[in-house]
């Protein structure tokens, strides 16, 4: 994981490109290697769409007009993401509001935070985001989303008091991401199975 201060989730975005670019020279020696029977080129335009045309595209329809979280995880996991070209960086952009509770809303898109994830060789590699700042925003989705957990019968967590203090203390702005490595070590070694990369696997 790594933040930025003064940045936001695009600067982060630029942040990664370098990194994968430069981790697939370093261990393969050019930007092309095999993953399975994936021909995967890091310096191939990645492929950057929103949530609501990747949904709208391949799930018919469009959750951030009409968000429903288990809708939403599902059509995910069984149509999104199996439609998403593994063969290069495919970034799924602008997720729902409600799908992204400590990110920054998009200005001009209200309906939307600026959070990302990066699909590479089919695998989801990174999510990263624009870090929401303000304290009172950051209250009142934590009290919004305690109020549908604990209506839809799920346990509701305490909201974290000592972080709300220490934003409203200041905080730059900053954009954040944690980033798979183990499953960035099995897409440049070619490993088939994350298991391989355990140190103590279990008997």
């Amino acid at each position: 994981e790594w933040y930025r201060a003064n940045a936001g989730y695009l600067e982060i975005l630029d942040d990664t490109r370098r990194l994968i670019s430069h981790m697939a020279r370093t261990v393969n020696g050019g930007p092309k290697f095999r993953f399975g029977d994936i021909l995967i080129d890091t310096d191939a335009p990645w492929e950057i769409m929103t949530v609501a045309e990747a949904f709208s595209n391949y799930a018919g329809w469009n959750p951030v007009e009409n968000y429903d979280a288990d809708r939403f995880d599902l059509d995910l996991i069984n149509k999104v993401e199996p439609a998403l070209p593994p063969d290069r960086g495919v970034v799924l952009m602008d997720y729902p509001a409600e799908a992204a509770a400590l990110s920054r809303r998009k200005p001009g898109s209200p309906a939307v935070a600026e959070r990302w994830e990066l699909y590479l060789g089919g695998l989801e590699l990174a999510n990263a985001y624009s870090e929401l700042t303000d304290a009172d925003e950051r209250w009142q989705r934590f009290e919004e989303c305690a109020l549908k957990r604990a209506a839809a019968g799920r346990d509701v967590y305490p909201i974290d008091r000592p972080f709300i203090e220490a934003l409203r203390a200041g905080m730059p702005p900053s954009g954040g991401i944690a980033l798979g490595f183990d499953r960035l070590v099995m897409l440049l070694a070619g490993i088939p199975d994350i298991r391989q990369l355990l140190p103590f696997a279990a008997e």
